[in-house]
C-alpha cells in the first residue's frame, strides 16, 4: 500500500468500499484461509466503510437478511443497495409503482441508519427518454417517510414478508448508473439535477459512457476495471487520478478535465459526500485497490499500511 498523501482538511465525507462481499477467489487471499463463509461479511465491514449490496438486484431479499447484515457489521458502516432489475431491465421504467413499493417494503428499511445510497443501474440497450425517466425519478422517494408510505402499496407477493418501519426523517440518496451514449445530452443531465438523484461516475474499461457531470450533493463512482472489465487493477496514476477527483469532488468543486454531457454548472455546495465502489473482483483486485485509494485520501481502512 502507498503512504498516505496529504489532502486538504474539510470536506464532504468520502467512503470508499467494494461492490459485493461473497467471491470464492477472494478466499485466502483476501479472506484469511479458513474463515467461515458467514464471517465474511463480518470481516470486509471492518476492512472497509462501505459495500454495495447486489443481490437486491437479483431479486427481492428478505428483512431477515438485511437485519442480519445490519447486526453483523460496524456501528459506523453504510451499505449501498443495487435497486431491482426487475424494474430497470425487465420493466424498463414502465408502470413501476408497485414494483417499486415491493423493492422498498422488502427489508431495506431493516438496515436502518446503515442505509446508504440506492443505486439504479440501466441495461446497455436502453436508450434516453425523458418522459420515461422523468416518471421515473418523481416516484424515487426523498426520505424514508416518504418511501415508508409508498412502501404501503406493495401488492400481495410482499403479504407476511414485508418490512415496514424505518428510522423517521432518514433522507434517501439515489443515483443512476447509465450505459447507453443517448444519455450523455444536457437534457438528461437537467433532469437528475431537477429531481437530485446523482449520475454515477461509472469506469467500464471504456466499454460504456464515462461522463462526471455532478447532479446532486453527492457522488456515487463505480470502478469496474480501467483497461479490462471487471478484472483489471488499478496502478498508482490512474489511483491518483480518481484521488484528485474525489477531493475536488468532496471539497465542493468539479474535477478538472472529466468528460460532461452538459456545459452547465454544476449545483453549487460547499462540500459533497462521495462513494466509490471498486467493482473489479474477478482477479482479487478490487479490495486492495479500495484500501489504497482510500490511503491516498486519508479514509482510515481495517488494512494497515506498507
Amino acid at each position: 500500500m502507498t503512504t498516505t498523501r496529504h489532502r486538504k482538511r474539510g470536506g464532504g465525507e468520502v467512503r470508499i468500499g467494494i461492490s459485493g462481499w461473497r467471491y470464492a477467489p477472494w478466499r485466502g487471499k483476501f479472506y484469511p484461509t479458513g474463515l467461515p463463509q458467514r464471517e465474511e461479511l463480518a470481516f470486509a465491514s471492518r476492512m472497509l466503510p462501505t459495500i454495495e449490496i447486489n443481490g437486491s438486484f437479483y431479486s427481492l431479499q428478505r428483512p431477515e437478511s438485511y437485519r442480519a447484515w445490519h447486526d453483523e457489521t460496524p456501528d459506523d458502516f453504510l451499505f449501498a443497495v443495487k435497486g431491482s432489475r426487475y424494474i430497470t431491465h425487465l420493466l424498463r421504467l414502465k408502470e413501476v409503482r408497485v414494483p417499486l413499493a415491493n423493492f422498498l417494503a422488502s427489508g431495506i428499511f431493516a438496515l436502518g441508519r446503515k442505509l446508504g445510497p440506492i443505486l439504479w443501474q440501466f441495461p446497455p440497450n436502453f436508450a434516453f427518454e425523458p418522459e420515461r425517466l422523468e416518471a421515473f425519478l418523481a416516484l424515487l422517494p426523498a426520505d424514508t417517510s416518504a418511501a415508508l408510505s409508498l412502501a404501503r402499496e406493495h401488492d400481495a407477493r410482499l403479504e407476511g414478508r414485508a418490512w415496514l418501519k424505518a428510522p423517521r426523517g432518514q433522507r434517501m440518496r439515489h443515483a443512476v448508473e447509465i450505459r447507453h451514449p443517448s444519455f450523455v445530452v444536457p437534457e438528461f443531465i437537467e433532469l437528475l439535477r431537477r429531481y437530485r438523484v446523482a449520475l454515477v461516475v461509472a469506469d467500464t474499461a471504456g466499454r460504456w459512457p464515462l461522463i462526471e457531470d455532478v447532479s446532486a450533493d453527492f457522488v456515487y463512482v463505480r470502478l469496474h476495471g480501467d483497461k479490462q472489465l471487471y478484472a483489471s487493477g488499478y496502478g498508482e496514476p490512474a489511483l491518483d487520478r480518481w484521488a484528485d477527483r474525489i477531493e475536488a469532488w468532496r471539497h465542493g468543486r468539479e474535477a478538472a478535465g472529466g468528460a460532461k454531457a452538459s456545459t452547465a454548472p454544476a449545483p453549487r455546495g460547499a462540500r459533497r459526500d462521495v462513494y466509490c465502489y471498486f467493482d473489479n473482483d474477478a482477479k482479487v483486485y478490487a479490495p486492495f485497490d479500495a484500501a489504497n485509494l482510500a490511503d491516498r485520501l486519508g479514509v482510515p481502512t481495517g488494512m494497515g499500511s506498507g
